[in-house]
């Protein structure tokens, strides 16, 4: 909702100022079919030659993501935390071979069933249980598994950057287009150099309307898009730094309760629950 607010305020007040001081928004309309046609297919073309197929793929999927509301909300990050406070507390209890069941076939454990949320997302559910398995086995330590995972969240967040990267790129060669497509313009006015003068300047016109598109696409739209999709993608990252420190704070000797703690101080303020809204919400799930 946010994104399309944004859209319509940056347009409206760039062709509402246009049309305020006098502008014929004729000309640019006319204009518009072709030089648009002009920039984005030549971008397109540009675009779908310099990305990987999984690229292109994960770039589509990033920009219906930009128009959806963040997943990353307190209430995942309670679920999120109430299930590494559940798993932990039963392998303190019962010892780490009590969650090996549950560790090899999450999608038929209790514990991951009960949180639907966070247990739907295989992303999540992969990296917790790989790790896991590690702890069960016992033959890796602490600062083993750190590094493993730091090395695992940094091929996740470089991976999960692309499309934005893809998307920079694109915003950075959109006013280039744009040049490319008013010269083209300029050419044909050239061609045309016998007609009157309102003729020739309608022609002008309509070329430098090739070089505004070309600037309002890639600093009104696909900037701000690509933007979008980068923080999104932090959140993303964000998640699993605190798998992470939730499950190294356990392996280093801490009760559950203390572990999922130093977890919840990893998280953004914005979606980060306090004390005793982690406690209660706990206390909860296990009544």
């Amino acid at each position: 909702m946010f994104v399309i607010i944004g859209f319509v305020v940056a347009l409206g007040c760039v062709f509402g100022m246009f049309i305020a001081h006098g502008g014929n928004i004729a000309v640019v309309l006319h204009a518009l079919p072709f030089e648009m046609t002009t920039i984005m297919g030549a971008a397109i073309g540009a675009f779908v030659a310099t990305n990987q197929p999984k690229v292109l793929k994960a770039t589509a999927a990033g920009l219906a993501s930009c128009f959806k509301g963040s997943k990353y909300s307190k209430a995942r990050y309670l679920e999120l935390m109430a299930l590494l406070y559940e798993i932990l507390q039963k392998a303190r209890k019962e010892g780490l071979l009590s969650i090996e069941k549950d560790v090899d076939q999450p999608q038929d454990s209790p514990l991951f069933k009960k949180y639907q949320t966070v247990g739907s997302d295989h992303h999540v559910i992969e990296f917790i249980t790989d790790y896991l398995r590690m702890m069960v086995s016992g033959n890796l330590n602490a600062h083993e598994i750190e590094s493993l995972m730091d090395s695992e969240i940094d091929t996740h967040h470089h991976e999960a950057n692309a499309p934005a990267a893809a998307l920079q790129r694109l915003a950075g060669g959109l006013p280039a287009f744009g040049i490319v497509a008013a010269v083209l313009g300029v050419v044909n006015t050239m061609g045309s150099v016998g007609q009157p003068p309102a003729v020739l300047g309608a022609m002008i016109g309509s070329a430098l309307v090739g070089t505004f598109l070309g600037i309002l696409l890639s600093y009104g739209i696909f900037e701000p898009l690509a933007g979008l999709l980068e923080q999104k993608i932090s959140e993303g990252t964000k998640e699993l730094q605190c798998i992470k420190t939730t499950l190294l704070a356990s392996m280093q000797g801490y009760a559950p309760q203390i572990a999922v703690e130093f977890g919840r101080k990893v998280l953004f303020s914005t979606e980060r629950p306090s004390f005793n809204e982690l406690e209660d919400h706990v206390k909860g799930r296990k009544q």
